[in-house]
Protein backbone atom coordinates (compact mmCIF):
# COMPACT_ATOMS: atom_id res chain seq x y z
CA UNK A 1 0.00 0.00 0.00
CA UNK A 2 1.34 3.59 -0.97
CA UNK A 3 0.62 6.90 0.92
CA UNK A 4 -2.20 8.66 0.22
CA UNK A 5 -0.69 12.14 -0.32
CA UNK A 6 -4.40 13.35 -0.01
CA UNK A 7 -4.86 11.53 3.32
CA UNK A 8 -1.88 13.13 4.72
CA UNK A 9 -3.07 16.66 3.57
CA UNK A 10 -6.20 16.28 5.18
CA UNK A 11 -4.31 15.01 8.08
CA UNK A 12 -2.39 17.92 7.59
CA UNK A 13 -4.82 20.79 7.19
CA UNK A 14 -6.55 19.50 10.28
CA UNK A 15 -3.69 19.70 12.64
CA UNK A 16 -3.31 23.27 11.57
CA UNK A 17 -6.82 23.97 12.32
CA UNK A 18 -6.50 22.67 15.71
CA UNK A 19 -3.22 24.53 16.35
CA UNK A 20 -4.13 27.87 15.28
CA UNK A 21 -8.01 26.96 17.44
CA UNK A 22 -5.42 26.66 20.63
CA UNK A 23 -3.06 29.82 20.06
CA UNK A 24 -6.60 31.61 19.31
CA UNK A 25 -8.34 30.27 22.26
CA UNK A 26 -4.83 31.26 24.51
CA UNK A 27 -4.38 34.87 22.78
CA UNK A 28 -8.31 35.33 23.33
CA UNK A 29 -8.07 34.66 27.44
CA UNK A 30 -4.68 36.00 28.10
CA UNK A 31 -5.79 38.71 30.12
CA UNK A 32 -8.63 36.83 31.75
CA UNK A 33 -9.03 37.25 35.59
CA UNK A 34 -6.29 39.99 35.98
CA UNK A 35 -9.26 42.11 36.55
CA UNK A 36 -10.28 40.08 39.57
CA UNK A 37 -7.09 39.48 40.53
CA UNK A 38 -6.81 35.81 39.91
CA UNK A 39 -3.26 34.38 39.46
CA UNK A 40 -2.51 32.94 36.03
CA UNK A 41 -1.57 29.54 36.98
CA UNK A 42 -5.15 28.98 38.40
CA UNK A 43 -6.59 30.53 34.85
CA UNK A 44 -4.42 28.07 33.06
CA UNK A 45 -5.81 24.94 35.93
CA UNK A 46 -9.63 25.90 35.71
CA UNK A 47 -9.77 28.81 33.12
CA UNK A 48 -10.78 31.80 35.52
CA UNK A 49 -13.72 29.96 36.66
CA UNK A 50 -16.25 31.60 33.68
CA UNK A 51 -16.46 28.12 30.79
CA UNK A 52 -19.99 28.40 29.65
CA UNK A 53 -21.82 25.46 28.94
CA UNK A 54 -21.79 25.20 25.27
CA UNK A 55 -17.96 25.06 25.47
CA UNK A 56 -17.96 23.14 28.88
CA UNK A 57 -20.30 20.49 27.35
CA UNK A 58 -18.42 19.84 24.16
CA UNK A 59 -15.12 20.20 26.13
CA UNK A 60 -16.12 17.37 29.04
CA UNK A 61 -18.00 15.15 25.84
CA UNK A 62 -14.91 15.18 24.20
CA UNK A 63 -12.57 14.24 26.91
CA UNK A 64 -14.77 10.93 27.33
CA UNK A 65 -14.95 10.38 23.65
CA UNK A 66 -11.22 9.42 22.74
CA UNK A 67 -9.61 7.02 20.47
CA UNK A 68 -9.67 4.58 23.21
CA UNK A 69 -13.69 5.05 23.62
CA UNK A 70 -14.67 5.31 19.76
CA UNK A 71 -12.27 2.29 18.69
CA UNK A 72 -13.17 0.16 22.04
CA UNK A 73 -16.87 0.42 21.38
CA UNK A 74 -16.44 -0.67 17.89
CA UNK A 75 -13.86 -3.24 18.95
CA UNK A 76 -16.39 -4.88 21.51
CA UNK A 77 -19.82 -4.86 19.15
CA UNK A 78 -17.69 -6.75 16.51
CA UNK A 79 -16.29 -9.62 18.46
CA UNK A 80 -17.92 -12.27 18.10
CA UNK A 81 -17.88 -13.50 21.52
CA UNK A 82 -18.97 -10.31 22.93
CA UNK A 83 -20.96 -7.83 20.69
CA UNK A 84 -23.05 -5.22 21.83
CA UNK A 85 -24.21 -6.83 25.01
CA UNK A 86 -20.41 -6.09 26.28
CA UNK A 87 -19.73 -2.68 24.79
CA UNK A 88 -20.12 -1.23 28.25
CA UNK A 89 -18.38 1.87 27.62
CA UNK A 90 -21.16 4.81 26.65
CA UNK A 91 -23.69 3.29 29.18
CA UNK A 92 -20.67 2.87 31.60
CA UNK A 93 -19.74 6.37 31.03
CA UNK A 94 -22.73 8.39 30.50
CA UNK A 95 -23.63 6.92 33.98
CA UNK A 96 -20.67 8.58 35.27
CA UNK A 97 -21.21 11.61 34.74
CA UNK A 98 -25.03 11.71 35.93
CA UNK A 99 -23.56 10.26 39.13
CA UNK A 100 -20.99 12.82 39.36
CA UNK A 101 -23.57 15.46 38.66
CA UNK A 102 -25.82 14.48 41.23
CA UNK A 103 -23.47 13.65 43.90
CA UNK A 104 -19.96 15.12 43.26
CA UNK A 105 -19.94 17.74 41.21
CA UNK A 106 -21.54 20.10 43.62
CA UNK A 107 -19.51 19.80 46.47
CA UNK A 108 -16.55 19.99 44.71
CA UNK A 109 -17.37 23.62 42.82
CA UNK A 110 -19.35 24.75 45.82
CA UNK A 111 -16.19 24.47 47.97
CA UNK A 112 -14.14 26.21 45.61
CA UNK A 113 -11.56 23.47 44.89
CA UNK A 114 -8.72 24.01 42.21
CA UNK A 115 -7.82 20.50 41.94
CA UNK A 116 -9.43 16.89 42.87
CA UNK A 117 -6.61 16.67 45.08
CA UNK A 118 -7.50 19.19 47.55
CA UNK A 119 -9.64 17.58 49.97
CA UNK A 120 -7.62 15.25 50.28
CA UNK A 121 -4.67 17.21 51.00
CA UNK A 122 -7.17 19.43 53.21
CA UNK A 123 -8.35 16.39 55.22
CA UNK A 124 -5.46 13.81 55.52
CA UNK A 125 -2.07 16.04 55.03
CA UNK A 126 0.37 16.49 51.73
CA UNK A 127 1.70 13.64 52.67
CA UNK A 128 -0.98 11.42 51.95
CA UNK A 129 -1.61 13.93 49.11
CA UNK A 130 1.15 12.47 47.63
CA UNK A 131 0.66 8.94 47.94
CA UNK A 132 -2.99 9.78 45.79
CA UNK A 133 -1.34 11.36 43.43
CA UNK A 134 0.67 8.59 42.08
CA UNK A 135 -2.34 6.38 40.93
CA UNK A 136 -4.19 9.77 39.64
CA UNK A 137 -0.65 10.79 37.39
CA UNK A 138 -0.51 6.78 36.12
CA UNK A 139 -4.22 7.15 35.24
CA UNK A 140 -3.38 10.30 33.09
CA UNK A 141 -0.21 9.41 31.53
CA UNK A 142 -1.11 5.73 30.75
CA UNK A 143 -4.11 6.79 29.41
CA UNK A 144 -2.49 9.77 27.40
CA UNK A 145 0.00 7.03 25.96
CA UNK A 146 -2.56 4.35 25.02
CA UNK A 147 -4.88 6.93 22.87
CA UNK A 148 -1.40 8.20 21.15
CA UNK A 149 -0.46 4.03 20.29
CA UNK A 150 -4.10 3.73 19.30
CA UNK A 151 -3.93 6.63 16.79
CA UNK A 152 -0.29 5.21 15.28
CA UNK A 153 -1.85 2.34 14.22
CA UNK A 154 -5.10 4.19 13.19
CA UNK A 155 -2.31 6.55 10.56
CA UNK A 156 -0.96 3.03 9.80
CA UNK A 157 -3.63 1.47 8.23
CA UNK A 158 -5.80 4.70 6.45
CA UNK A 159 -2.31 6.54 5.17
CA UNK A 160 0.44 4.04 5.52
CA UNK A 161 2.85 6.20 7.18
CA UNK A 162 5.29 5.56 10.08
CA UNK A 163 4.36 5.02 12.93
CA UNK A 164 6.46 6.78 15.28
CA UNK A 165 6.18 9.90 13.26
CA UNK A 166 2.76 10.02 13.83
CA UNK A 167 2.42 9.59 17.42
CA UNK A 168 5.51 12.67 17.82
CA UNK A 169 3.72 14.91 15.63
CA UNK A 170 0.41 14.29 17.15
CA UNK A 171 1.39 14.77 20.59
CA UNK A 172 3.93 17.91 19.94
CA UNK A 173 0.65 19.63 18.46
CA UNK A 174 -1.69 18.74 21.66
CA UNK A 175 1.25 19.50 24.14
CA UNK A 176 2.42 22.82 22.08
CA UNK A 177 -1.23 24.85 22.52
CA UNK A 178 -1.73 22.93 25.65
CA UNK A 179 1.33 24.48 27.12
CA UNK A 180 0.36 28.16 25.55
CA UNK A 181 -3.27 28.00 26.86
CA UNK A 182 -3.52 26.37 29.43
CA UNK A 183 -7.46 24.73 30.05
CA UNK A 184 -8.73 27.69 28.04
CA UNK A 185 -7.04 26.21 24.46
CA UNK A 186 -7.98 22.41 25.35
CA UNK A 187 -11.39 23.20 25.58
CA UNK A 188 -11.97 25.57 22.83
CA UNK A 189 -10.25 23.26 20.54
CA UNK A 190 -12.15 20.13 21.92
CA UNK A 191 -15.35 21.90 20.34
CA UNK A 192 -13.63 21.44 17.12
CA UNK A 193 -12.49 18.63 17.51
CA UNK A 194 -15.76 16.76 18.77
CA UNK A 195 -17.36 18.30 15.83
CA UNK A 196 -14.96 16.99 13.59
CA UNK A 197 -15.55 12.76 15.10
CA UNK A 198 -18.97 13.71 14.58
CA UNK A 199 -18.97 14.60 11.35
CA UNK A 200 -16.08 12.26 10.14
CA UNK A 201 -17.98 9.02 11.60
CA UNK A 202 -21.95 10.12 10.31
CA UNK A 203 -20.37 10.87 7.29
CA UNK A 204 -18.40 7.36 7.04
CA UNK A 205 -21.51 4.66 8.62
CA UNK A 206 -24.02 5.57 4.84
CA UNK A 207 -20.71 4.37 3.04
CA UNK A 208 -19.80 1.45 4.73
CA UNK A 209 -23.55 0.34 5.24
CA UNK A 210 -24.12 0.32 1.39
CA UNK A 211 -20.96 -1.59 0.29
CA UNK A 212 -21.85 -4.98 -1.54
CA UNK A 213 -20.09 -6.44 0.75
CA UNK A 214 -22.03 -5.56 4.01
CA UNK A 215 -25.14 -7.90 5.16
CA UNK A 216 -28.00 -6.25 6.69
CA UNK A 217 -26.89 -5.48 10.22
CA UNK A 218 -30.48 -5.72 11.34
CA UNK A 219 -30.58 -9.34 10.32
CA UNK A 220 -26.86 -10.51 11.75
CA UNK A 221 -27.82 -8.69 15.63
CA UNK A 222 -29.68 -11.60 15.75
CA UNK A 223 -28.63 -14.69 13.49
CA UNK A 224 -25.33 -15.50 12.44
CA UNK A 225 -24.18 -15.04 8.84
CA UNK A 226 -20.69 -14.45 8.83
CA UNK A 227 -20.44 -14.74 13.20
CA UNK A 228 -22.46 -15.12 15.68
CA UNK A 229 -24.61 -12.46 16.49
CA UNK A 230 -23.24 -8.80 17.07
CA UNK A 231 -25.94 -7.76 19.46
CA UNK A 232 -24.36 -9.99 22.20
CA UNK A 233 -25.09 -11.78 25.13
CA UNK A 234 -23.79 -12.10 29.01
CA UNK A 235 -23.66 -15.83 29.82
CA UNK A 236 -24.79 -16.84 33.53
CA UNK A 237 -21.08 -17.67 34.48
CA UNK A 238 -19.90 -14.03 33.70
CA UNK A 239 -22.47 -12.14 34.79
CA UNK A 240 -20.63 -11.06 37.93
CA UNK A 241 -17.33 -10.42 35.47
CA UNK A 242 -19.73 -7.89 33.89
CA UNK A 243 -21.39 -6.06 36.67
CA UNK A 244 -17.69 -5.82 38.19
CA UNK A 245 -16.44 -3.95 34.89
CA UNK A 246 -19.00 -2.18 34.65
CA UNK A 247 -19.40 -0.63 38.07
CA UNK A 248 -15.32 0.25 37.28
CA UNK A 249 -16.93 2.61 34.31
CA UNK A 250 -19.65 4.06 36.28
CA UNK A 251 -18.14 4.67 39.40
CA UNK A 252 -14.28 4.75 38.57
CA UNK A 253 -14.93 7.17 36.03
CA UNK A 254 -15.36 9.54 38.43
CA UNK A 255 -11.69 10.26 40.02
CA UNK A 256 -10.37 11.64 37.56
CA UNK A 257 -8.72 15.22 37.40
CA UNK A 258 -9.75 15.61 33.47
CA UNK A 259 -13.43 15.33 35.01
CA UNK A 260 -13.14 17.57 38.02
CA UNK A 261 -11.01 20.49 36.22
CA UNK A 262 -14.37 20.94 34.22
CA UNK A 263 -16.33 20.62 37.19
CA UNK A 264 -14.07 23.47 38.66
CA UNK A 265 -13.82 25.66 35.29
CA UNK A 266 -17.43 26.78 35.07
CA UNK A 267 -19.19 29.81 37.39
CA UNK A 268 -21.09 27.90 39.39
CA UNK A 269 -22.01 24.55 41.15
CA UNK A 270 -25.66 24.16 39.31
CA UNK A 271 -23.41 24.81 35.77
CA UNK A 272 -21.47 21.92 37.43
CA UNK A 273 -23.85 19.70 37.61
CA UNK A 274 -25.71 20.31 34.05
CA UNK A 275 -22.60 20.28 32.49
CA UNK A 276 -22.12 16.73 33.59
CA UNK A 277 -25.75 15.81 32.28
CA UNK A 278 -25.09 17.20 28.87
CA UNK A 279 -21.66 15.26 28.53
CA UNK A 280 -23.65 12.67 29.58
CA UNK A 281 -25.65 12.83 26.98
CA UNK A 282 -22.81 13.59 24.56
CA UNK A 283 -21.04 10.19 25.34
CA UNK A 284 -24.24 8.04 24.22
CA UNK A 285 -24.61 10.36 20.81
CA UNK A 286 -21.43 10.14 19.89
CA UNK A 287 -21.10 6.45 20.73
CA UNK A 288 -23.99 5.54 17.65
CA UNK A 289 -21.39 5.41 14.87
CA UNK A 290 -18.95 3.77 16.56
CA UNK A 291 -21.81 0.88 17.26
CA UNK A 292 -22.81 0.99 13.96
CA UNK A 293 -19.43 0.86 12.78
CA UNK A 294 -18.96 -2.78 14.84
CA UNK A 295 -22.15 -3.94 13.62
CA UNK A 296 -20.75 -3.25 10.38
CA UNK A 297 -17.23 -5.17 10.38
CA UNK A 298 -19.44 -7.99 11.94
CA UNK A 299 -21.69 -8.57 8.90
CA UNK A 300 -19.37 -8.22 5.91
CA UNK A 301 -17.65 -10.82 3.88
CA UNK A 302 -14.28 -10.05 3.42
CA UNK A 303 -13.75 -12.79 1.29
CA UNK A 304 -15.24 -9.61 -0.90
CA UNK A 305 -13.05 -6.75 0.15
CA UNK A 306 -9.41 -5.29 -0.56
CA UNK A 307 -8.94 -7.13 3.39
CA UNK A 308 -8.81 -10.81 2.41
CA UNK A 309 -10.54 -13.43 3.28
CA UNK A 310 -9.49 -14.57 6.30
CA UNK A 311 -11.50 -11.81 8.73
CA UNK A 312 -9.96 -9.32 10.94
CA UNK A 313 -10.89 -11.33 14.03
CA UNK A 314 -8.88 -14.05 12.43
CA UNK A 315 -5.52 -11.80 11.95
CA UNK A 316 -5.74 -10.89 15.35
CA UNK A 317 -6.60 -7.40 14.24
CA UNK A 318 -10.08 -6.77 15.87
CA UNK A 319 -8.77 -3.60 17.82
CA UNK A 320 -8.51 -1.77 14.77
CA UNK A 321 -11.98 -2.76 12.98
CA UNK A 322 -12.85 0.81 13.01
CA UNK A 323 -9.96 1.92 10.52
CA UNK A 324 -10.30 -1.44 8.79
CA UNK A 325 -14.41 -0.59 7.69
CA UNK A 326 -13.12 2.77 7.19
CA UNK A 327 -10.05 1.43 4.77
CA UNK A 328 -11.92 -1.47 2.94
CA UNK A 329 -15.45 -0.20 2.94
CA UNK A 330 -15.36 3.30 2.44
CA UNK A 331 -14.12 5.52 -0.83
CA UNK A 332 -10.58 7.20 0.07
CA UNK A 333 -11.68 10.48 0.75
CA UNK A 334 -14.74 9.32 3.13
CA UNK A 335 -11.67 7.16 4.89
CA UNK A 336 -9.46 10.59 5.45
CA UNK A 337 -12.76 12.44 7.18
CA UNK A 338 -12.91 9.16 9.45
CA UNK A 339 -9.33 9.27 10.36
CA UNK A 340 -9.84 13.08 10.96
CA UNK A 341 -12.64 11.81 13.36
CA UNK A 342 -9.84 9.15 15.09
CA UNK A 343 -6.99 11.85 15.43
CA UNK A 344 -9.07 14.30 16.80
CA UNK A 345 -10.63 11.86 19.72
CA UNK A 346 -7.23 11.07 20.16
CA UNK A 347 -5.79 14.77 20.64
CA UNK A 348 -9.09 16.17 22.62
CA UNK A 349 -8.32 12.90 25.43
CA UNK A 350 -4.29 13.50 25.48
CA UNK A 351 -4.11 17.21 26.36
CA UNK A 352 -6.37 16.77 28.72
CA UNK A 353 -4.89 14.15 30.25
CA UNK A 354 -1.61 15.89 30.34
CA UNK A 355 -3.04 19.21 31.44
CA UNK A 356 -4.71 17.49 34.30
CA UNK A 357 -1.67 15.40 35.83
CA UNK A 358 -0.04 18.53 35.65
CA UNK A 359 -1.52 21.05 37.62
CA UNK A 360 -1.83 18.39 40.17
CA UNK A 361 1.64 18.21 40.37
CA UNK A 362 2.53 21.70 40.33
CA UNK A 363 -0.58 22.96 42.82
CA UNK A 364 -0.61 19.40 44.94
CA UNK A 365 2.97 18.48 45.03
CA UNK A 366 4.95 21.62 44.16
CA UNK A 367 2.97 24.24 46.05
CA UNK A 368 1.02 22.82 48.57
CA UNK A 369 3.57 19.98 49.50
CA UNK A 370 7.04 22.23 49.01
CA UNK A 371 6.69 25.38 48.49
CA UNK A 372 3.70 27.21 49.80
CA UNK A 373 5.92 30.51 49.48
CA UNK A 374 6.10 29.86 45.44
CA UNK A 375 4.74 32.80 43.08
CA UNK A 376 2.52 32.59 40.50
CA UNK A 377 5.41 33.10 37.87
CA UNK A 378 7.11 30.41 39.08
CA UNK A 379 4.03 28.02 39.34
CA UNK A 380 3.43 29.17 35.26
CA UNK A 381 6.57 27.71 34.41
CA UNK A 382 6.18 24.54 36.52
CA UNK A 383 3.41 24.06 35.12
CA UNK A 384 4.78 24.39 31.62
CA UNK A 385 7.56 22.45 32.20
CA UNK A 386 5.53 19.30 34.04
CA UNK A 387 3.26 19.66 30.86
CA UNK A 388 6.27 19.22 28.21
CA UNK A 389 7.68 16.72 30.44
CA UNK A 390 4.16 14.49 31.29
CA UNK A 391 3.47 14.84 27.52
CA UNK A 392 7.20 13.26 26.31
CA UNK A 393 6.94 10.97 28.99
CA UNK A 394 3.22 9.40 27.78
CA UNK A 395 4.63 9.82 23.93
CA UNK A 396 7.49 7.86 24.92
CA UNK A 397 5.56 5.09 26.24
CA UNK A 398 2.98 4.75 23.21
CA UNK A 399 6.55 4.72 21.36
CA UNK A 400 8.38 2.13 23.31
CA UNK A 401 5.80 0.13 25.41
CA UNK A 402 4.15 -3.08 24.24
CA UNK A 403 2.08 -3.64 27.52
CA UNK A 404 0.62 0.24 27.40
CA UNK A 405 -2.82 -0.71 26.93
CA UNK A 406 -1.74 -3.20 30.12
CA UNK A 407 -0.82 -0.98 32.14
CA UNK A 408 -3.88 1.11 31.39
CA UNK A 409 -6.04 -1.13 32.85
CA UNK A 410 -4.47 -1.42 36.14
CA UNK A 411 -3.63 2.08 35.98
CA UNK A 412 -7.53 2.61 35.75
CA UNK A 413 -8.21 -0.09 37.96
CA UNK A 414 -6.13 1.67 40.66
CA UNK A 415 -8.49 4.75 40.37
CA UNK A 416 -11.40 2.60 41.23
CA UNK A 417 -10.23 1.01 43.86
CA UNK A 418 -8.23 3.70 45.84
CA UNK A 419 -9.27 7.48 44.98
CA UNK A 420 -12.82 6.52 44.19
CA UNK A 421 -13.85 5.46 48.17
CA UNK A 422 -11.40 8.48 49.51
CA UNK A 423 -13.09 10.69 47.64
CA UNK A 424 -16.44 9.18 49.03
CA UNK A 425 -14.84 9.58 52.28
CA UNK A 426 -13.92 12.63 52.21
CA UNK A 427 -16.95 14.16 50.68
CA UNK A 428 -19.74 12.21 52.76
CA UNK A 429 -18.26 10.63 55.89
CA UNK A 430 -17.30 13.15 58.55
CA UNK A 431 -14.90 11.98 61.14
CA UNK A 432 -12.16 9.52 58.69
CA UNK A 433 -8.61 10.46 59.03
CA UNK A 434 -5.09 9.58 58.16
CA UNK A 435 -4.27 6.53 59.72
CA UNK A 436 -8.04 5.42 57.81
CA UNK A 437 -7.07 6.45 54.63
CA UNK A 438 -3.39 5.26 55.04
CA UNK A 439 -5.45 1.66 55.69
CA UNK A 440 -7.67 1.71 52.79
CA UNK A 441 -4.65 2.91 50.42
CA UNK A 442 -3.12 -0.38 51.33
CA UNK A 443 -6.09 -2.08 51.62
CA UNK A 444 -7.21 -1.63 47.72
CA UNK A 445 -3.63 -1.91 46.76
CA UNK A 446 -3.04 -5.55 47.75
CA UNK A 447 -6.63 -6.46 47.21
CA UNK A 448 -6.37 -5.32 43.37
CA UNK A 449 -3.07 -5.71 42.52
CA UNK A 450 -3.61 -9.68 44.11
CA UNK A 451 -5.98 -10.37 41.72
CA UNK A 452 -3.43 -10.09 39.21
CA UNK A 453 -3.21 -8.78 35.55
CA UNK A 454 -3.18 -11.26 32.35
CA UNK A 455 -2.30 -8.77 30.00
CA UNK A 456 0.85 -7.69 31.79
CA UNK A 457 1.75 -11.57 32.64
CA UNK A 458 1.04 -10.00 36.41
CA UNK A 459 0.03 -13.69 38.76
CA UNK A 460 -2.57 -13.53 40.70
CA UNK A 461 -1.39 -14.31 45.16
CA UNK A 462 -5.06 -13.95 45.55
CA UNK A 463 -7.11 -16.49 44.01
CA UNK A 464 -10.86 -15.68 44.41
CA UNK A 465 -14.02 -17.66 44.91
CA UNK A 466 -14.51 -19.07 40.96
CA UNK A 467 -11.18 -18.73 39.38
CA UNK A 468 -10.56 -20.47 36.14
CA UNK A 469 -7.31 -21.31 34.08
CA UNK A 470 -7.85 -19.90 30.26
CA UNK A 471 -5.04 -20.53 27.20
CA UNK A 472 -4.70 -17.06 25.67
CA UNK A 473 -2.43 -16.23 22.97
CA UNK A 474 -1.10 -13.05 24.79
CA UNK A 475 -0.87 -10.22 22.28
CA UNK A 476 2.77 -8.96 22.68
CA UNK A 477 4.34 -12.22 22.69
CA UNK A 478 2.33 -13.74 20.30
CA UNK A 479 2.64 -17.53 22.30
CA UNK A 480 -0.63 -19.40 24.05
CA UNK A 481 -0.03 -19.01 27.77
CA UNK A 482 -1.98 -20.17 30.75
CA UNK A 483 -3.73 -17.39 32.57
CA UNK A 484 -5.71 -17.20 35.77
CA UNK A 485 -9.36 -15.66 34.77
CA UNK A 486 -10.85 -14.32 38.55
CA UNK A 487 -14.65 -14.68 38.18
CA UNK A 488 -15.42 -13.21 40.64
CA UNK A 489 -16.06 -9.37 41.37
CA UNK A 490 -12.64 -8.61 43.03
CA UNK A 491 -11.97 -5.16 41.77
CA UNK A 492 -15.24 -3.93 43.31
CA UNK A 493 -14.70 -5.77 46.19
CA UNK A 494 -11.94 -4.33 46.78
CA UNK A 495 -13.03 -0.78 46.21
CA UNK A 496 -15.77 -1.64 48.99
CA UNK A 497 -12.98 -3.39 51.10
CA UNK A 498 -10.66 0.23 50.52
CA UNK A 499 -13.69 2.29 52.10
CA UNK A 500 -14.71 0.62 54.83
CA UNK A 501 -11.35 0.18 55.89
CA UNK A 502 -10.94 3.62 55.39
CA UNK A 503 -14.46 4.20 57.83
CA UNK A 504 -13.03 1.51 60.21
CA UNK A 505 -9.81 2.76 60.74
CA UNK A 506 -10.54 6.24 60.80
CA UNK A 507 -13.16 5.55 63.87
CA UNK A 508 -11.05 3.04 65.81
CA UNK A 509 -7.99 5.53 65.88
CA UNK A 510 -10.22 7.98 66.96
CA UNK A 511 -11.40 6.17 69.85
CA UNK A 512 -7.98 5.02 70.85
CA UNK A 513 -6.49 8.54 70.98
CA UNK A 514 -9.06 9.97 72.05
CA UNK A 515 -10.31 7.57 74.95
CA UNK A 516 -6.51 7.60 76.21
CA UNK A 517 -6.12 3.74 75.33
CA UNK A 518 -2.85 4.75 73.42
CA UNK A 519 -1.08 7.89 74.07
CA UNK A 520 -1.31 11.28 72.18
CA UNK A 521 2.42 11.22 71.41
CA UNK A 522 1.52 8.35 69.26
CA UNK A 523 -0.58 10.34 66.83
CA UNK A 524 2.89 10.56 64.66
CA UNK A 525 0.33 11.55 61.88
CA UNK A 526 -1.57 14.71 63.63
CA UNK A 527 -4.35 12.85 62.65
CA UNK A 528 -6.21 12.57 65.70
CA UNK A 529 -5.09 15.04 68.72
CA UNK A 530 -2.92 17.16 67.09
CA UNK A 531 -5.80 18.28 64.19
CA UNK A 532 -3.76 21.96 63.77
CA UNK A 533 -0.81 20.77 62.88
CA UNK A 534 1.23 22.61 59.90
CA UNK A 535 1.24 18.96 58.89
CA UNK A 536 -3.00 18.90 58.26
CA UNK A 537 -3.61 20.57 55.05
CA UNK A 538 -6.59 22.34 57.26
CA UNK A 539 -8.88 25.18 56.42
CA UNK A 540 -6.77 27.70 57.81
CA UNK A 541 -3.65 26.26 56.16
CA UNK A 542 -5.47 26.49 52.51
CA UNK A 543 -6.75 30.08 52.89
CA UNK A 544 -4.71 32.02 54.42
CA UNK A 545 -3.15 34.87 52.60
CA UNK A 546 0.74 34.51 54.13
CA UNK A 547 0.51 31.19 52.62
CA UNK A 548 0.32 32.65 49.10
CA UNK A 549 -2.99 30.52 48.45
CA UNK A 550 -5.96 32.94 47.81
CA UNK A 551 -8.58 33.06 49.52
CA UNK A 552 -10.77 32.92 45.96
CA UNK A 553 -9.16 29.46 45.14
CA UNK A 554 -11.34 28.06 48.07
CA UNK A 555 -14.55 30.19 48.18
CA UNK A 556 -17.94 29.32 47.19
CA UNK A 557 -19.64 30.06 44.42
CA UNK A 558 -22.72 32.46 45.82
CA UNK A 559 -20.95 36.09 45.90
CA UNK A 560 -22.90 36.72 49.25
CA UNK A 561 -20.69 34.01 51.21
CA UNK A 562 -17.64 34.89 49.56
CA UNK A 563 -16.66 36.40 52.73
CA UNK A 564 -17.66 33.70 54.93
CA UNK A 565 -14.64 31.97 55.58
CA UNK A 566 -16.61 28.90 57.94
CA UNK A 567 -18.55 27.97 54.91
CA UNK A 568 -15.94 27.66 52.48
CA UNK A 569 -15.33 23.63 53.77
CA UNK A 570 -17.67 21.47 55.60
CA UNK A 571 -14.91 21.28 58.51
CA UNK A 572 -15.76 23.87 60.80
CA UNK A 573 -14.51 21.99 63.25
CA UNK A 574 -10.78 24.25 61.99
CA UNK A 575 -11.71 27.25 63.03
CA UNK A 576 -12.48 28.58 66.58
CA UNK A 577 -15.89 28.54 67.96
CA UNK A 578 -16.41 32.15 68.57
CA UNK A 579 -15.03 32.64 64.57
CA UNK A 580 -18.23 30.22 64.00
CA UNK A 581 -20.49 31.69 65.95
CA UNK A 582 -19.98 35.47 64.78
CA UNK A 583 -20.13 34.22 60.95
CA UNK A 584 -23.41 32.78 61.58
CA UNK A 585 -25.05 36.06 63.68
CA UNK A 586 -24.01 38.09 60.61
CA UNK A 587 -24.34 36.36 57.54
CA UNK A 588 -27.62 36.74 55.64
CA UNK A 589 -28.93 32.78 55.80
CA UNK A 590 -29.25 33.73 60.11
CA UNK A 591 -30.12 37.36 60.24
CA UNK A 592 -33.26 36.10 57.50
CA UNK A 593 -33.69 33.09 59.61
CA UNK A 594 -34.15 35.56 62.69
CA UNK A 595 -36.59 38.05 60.59
CA UNK A 596 -38.82 35.16 59.77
Amino acid sequence: MTIHVEGLVAIALFYVLILLVGIWAAWKNKHTGEAEGTDRSETIMVGGRDIGLFVGGFTMTATWVGGGYINGTAEYVYLPDYGLAWAQAPFGYALSLVVGGLFFAKPMRSRGYVTMLDPFQQMYGKRMGGLLFIPALMGEIFWSAAILSALGATLSVIVDINIKMSVVISALVAIFYTLVGGLYSVAYTDVVQLFCIFVGLWISVPFALSNPAVSDITVTAVKQVYQSPWRGSVSKADTWVWIDNFCLLMLGGIPWQVYFQRVLSVSSATYAQVLSFLAAFGCLIMAVPSVLIGAIGASTDWNQTSYGSASPKEKEQADMILPIVLQHLCPPFVSFFGLGAVSAAVMSSADSSILSASSMFARNIYQLAFRQSASDRELVWVMRVTIFVFGGLATLMALVTGTVYGLWYLSSDMVYVIIFPQLLSVLFVKGTNTYGSVAAYLFGLVLRIGGGEPYLLLPPFIYYPGWTTEERLHPMTGQMEEVVIQKFPFKTISMLASFLGNVGVSYLAKYLFESGKISHKYDFLDAVVSKHSGEIMDKTTLVTRGNNIGLSEMAPVKPRLSVTLAAAFTRRDTLPTETVEEEEESSPDSSHHDEE
